[in-house]
């Protein structure tokens, strides 16, 4: 993986390890698509659980070449950290243990108090879409917050 720039004030890593989403961006004949998802950041790879019934899973088999970004955003402080990825996307067999840590990022580790939705996945409803990026660019793009207060609503 080939950091090409790095503006951020902390260490990509930390950036990875949060639950955010990440923008899997993959081109195919009909065009560009764009899936908001989960990821786990783990052995230098984006690791997104996929239910066999997804389309993005068919594409990242057919046509591996794929970006990744990745924004972390706080209008109340006016930090932007953006971590823009390409590379190669491969369907890999569902891991349960990965999968595990996955939804522990998002949704904490009391899993009797996940949805109903995220707990006993079959296995053979899902596989994992690993991402592997080939080149990284990191950038603050934080801004001074603007001097307002903000309400619940906005």
């Amino acid at each position: 993986m080939e950091i090409v720039e790095n503006t951020l004030e902390t260490d990509l890593e930390s950036v990875l390890e949060r639950p955010l989403f990440c923008y899997l961006a993959q081109a195919v004949d009909a065009g560009p698509r764009l899936s908001p998802l989960w990821f786990l950041w783990e052995d230098g790879a984006c690791w997104i659980i996929a239910r066999t019934d997804r389309s993005y899973l068919e594409r990242a088999d057919r046509q591996p070449e794929a970006a990744v970004a990745i924004v972390d955003f706080d209008r109340r402080t006016g930090r932007v950290e953006h971590v823009g990825m390409r590379g190669r996307a491969a369907v890999e067999p569902y891991d349960p243990d990965r999968a595990q840590r996955l939804l522990t990022k998002y949704l904490g580790n009391e899993v009797e108090d996940w949805p109903d939705g995220f707990v006993d996945l079959r296995p053979d409803d899902y596989r994992l879409i690993r991402f592997d990026p080939e080149t990284v660019v990191a950038r603050d793009q934080s801004y001074p917050a603007p001097p307002v207060v903000w309400n619940d609503g906005d």
